[in-house]
């Protein structure tokens, strides 16, 4: 049986600490809800739900490199946002990341967020 190997990126940091960054079992990689921090000073980015969900996909590619494997190997992304009235912006930032072939999507507009984040996403994804 495999056992969960811990994905951890040292100069991301994470919002909580009672969570990793990400898990690898077998040929599959979970990686946990990402939010807009900025890795230079462990904050939310300034700018907004836009901004934020930017820096939340910045820091979802740098967990899939750390995992050795990358954005065009996600199968699934499920994303909270505070305001799905953006969600069109939203999209036009997702395409950048995913331009090809993007994986299945959820997206759920929620009350609030940890730490007062307006965005955070997680994903599935292929190992290589």
């Amino acid at each position: 049986m495999t056992h969960p190997q811990i994905i951890s990126v040292p100069d991301l940091p994470t919002a909580n600490p009672t969570y990793n960054h990400a898990v690898r079992l077998g040929d599959t990689i979970y990686v946990s809800g990402q939010i807009g921090i900025d890795p230079k000073t462990g904050q939310l980015v300034g700018g907004g739900q836009l901004a934020e969900y930017r820096q939340a996909l910045v820091n979802l590619r740098t967990i899939l490199q750390a995992a050795g494997t990358s954005l065009q190997r996600v199968v699934k992304t499920t994303i909270y946002m505070t305001d799905v009235a953006e969600l069109t912006e939203l999209n036009k930032i997702y395409a950048e990341f995913f331009p090809k072939s993007p994986p299945a999507k959820t997206g759920v507009e929620v009350n609030r967020l940890a730490i007062g984040a307006k965005i955070e996403i997680e994903a599935i994804a292929a190992a290589l």
